[in-house]
């Protein structure tokens, strides 16, 4: 049995743009320097060089993979960074040819010419990059880790060691399989998020529990705030225009509030006519990932590039769908939705890189649907179908980013997956558990193949699809 997979692993806070080539890159910096400083080699370091691979080669310049392995060897945590810090620290680096190494020691660091971008891929996983470290009695120090979706980071020696030696889930109710959740919730007459509830009580306190999810939702909400009043044109060279800030205009028209929270109370306020509902869950989708795209803070949810589609149905549920919502329906919706994505992850994959779209939106998308479906009254065998339906509409979905920058398509895909989770929800909730053909379990696996049968130029690689049918030039 596999480690234990918390919520707070599946929706986790960090920068922009993707989960997999910006925050992983960036934590597998943060890690090297630990090993160094566990190692005690820090003294006496004269040189840092990092080799990307594979998917991180690729399209490692669109996802600004090359500015999170700089800002993680500078010592700099994602989850806390101010924004606009950012520009400033890389801005130096380039400028003085010096990177001070864990915010502590300045050596010389030549980005053109220390971070080297090989076509090639490891062996183990398509996100592969490796530290050298370069010391004065020119001995080194190498590393490789492997960015695995989702801000996962691995070393494959540790991956091994699983296998070797079994590491049983301390979670009184683990669970590998949809199956094994359902059987829980039946056993002892819990809901879903009850059933996560108790697993993550296992592991922090109830009052760390609430504190932490409702940060996770004051994060998603600020999100969805900055990216509704930005306009302007995003970052990359694509010169996409943000919308978000168009759409949001023309919804609210002139009401008046100060932060997130009086904002949300606003829209709760505002007379929602039916077909401006798709509007707002699409302004709302396009509003985080247009600040993603903007190296802006996101919660990975389970990845960045569908960061926007797991807020967008909250907020969907929070401004249209129950006026009375409160605190209790967020952290409900939150836990529902990082236990369904944890069991994608340990069937399937969230990487893009391994398997298209569909483990980023697809995922998102099914999540979503799940979450939506337990606030709305569904029993865990609806949710369980209405997050089977999410994905089955997605299975099959390409990675393939123009200029390999997380914009185009995957901006306006984080809209699909909304409003194919509301969609899969609402469908959900007109089945009988009876009549369902297609279990979670059988999706999932059913994803996995098609990833695996995937051809690798639709795994973000930027060598296939709209990447290659498009000019940039012509953007």
């Amino acid at each position: 049995m596999e480690e234990c997979i918390s919520v707070f692993d599946m929706l986790k806070i960090g920068v922009g743009p993707s989960s997999s080539h910006t925050l992983g890159p960036w934590r597998a910096a943060e890690r090297f320097l630990e090993e160094l400083k566990n190692k005690e080699y820090t003294s006496n370091i004269v040189q840092v060089k990092v080799d990307l691979y594979g998917s991180l080669s690729l399209t490692g310049k669109g996802h600004a993979t090359d500015l999170a392995v700089m800002l993680g060897l500078s010592g700099q945590d994602p989850e806390y960074i101010p924004i606009e810090n950012i520009d400033l620290i890389i801005k130096n680096i380039e400028k003085n040819n010096e990177i001070l190494l864990g915010n502590e020691i300045a050596i010389p660091f030549y980005f053109l010419q220390d971070i080297v971008f090989n076509k090639n891929f490891l062996p183990f996983h398509a996100n592969g990059l490796t530290f050298t470290a370069f010391f004065e009695n020119q001995t080194s120090y190498t590393s490789t880790f492997y960015s695995i979706g989702g801000g996962f980071v691995v070393k494959e020696e540790r991956v091994n060691a699983k296998k070797k030696h079994q590491i049983k889930c301390a979670f009184p109710f683990p669970i590998q399989k949809a199956s094994e959740l359902l059987e829980y919730c039946k056993n002892e007459n819990k809901s879903i998020s009850k059933i996560v509830y108790e697993n993550e009580k296992s592991m922090r306190s109830e009052e760390v529990i609430n504190s932490e999810l409702m940060r996770i939702w004051h994060t998603m909400l600020e999100c969805m705030y900055i990216g509704c009043h930005s306009e302007g044109i995003l970052p990359g060279g694509l010169n996409v225009r943000r919308r978000a800030f168009d759409i949001h205009q023309n919804l609210i028209g002139l009401a008046n509030y100060s932060n997130p929270q009086e904002w949300l109370e606003s829209i709760r306020k505002t007379e929602v006519k039916f077909r401006q509902i798709l509007k707002w869950v699409s302004c709302f989708a396009l509003a985080v990932n247009e600040v993603n795209a903007a190296l802006g803070r996101v919660v990975t949810a389970p990845t960045n590039g569908s960061a926007g589609v797991i807020p967008a149905v909250l907020m969907y549920f929070l401004v249209i769908e129950n006026h009375e919502a409160d605190e209790k329906h967020i952290k409900q919706f939150l836990m529902v939705a990082g236990e369904i994505g944890s069991i994608f992850k340990k069937g399937a994959t969230i990487s893009a890189a391994m398997g298209g779209c569909q483990a980023e939106i697809g995922v998102s998308s099914a999540m979503a649907a799940g979450a939506l479906c337990e606030l709305m009254g569904g029993t865990p065998d609806q949710v369980l179908i209405a997050a089977e339906i999410a994905m089955e509409h997605h299975l099959g979905l390409t990675c393939d980013p123009i200029g390999g920058l997380v914009q185009v398509p995957c901006i306006e895909r984080n809209t699909m997956g909304a409003i194919k989770a509301i969609h899969a929800a609402e469908l959900a909730l007109e089945t009988d558990a009876k009549n369902a053909k297609v279990p979670l379990d059988k999706v999932i696996d059913t994803m996995w193949q098609t990833a695996k049968d995937m051809n690798s130029k639709y795994k973000e690689t930027s060598e296939g699809g709209l990447a290659v049918a498009v000019n940039v030039s012509d953007c």
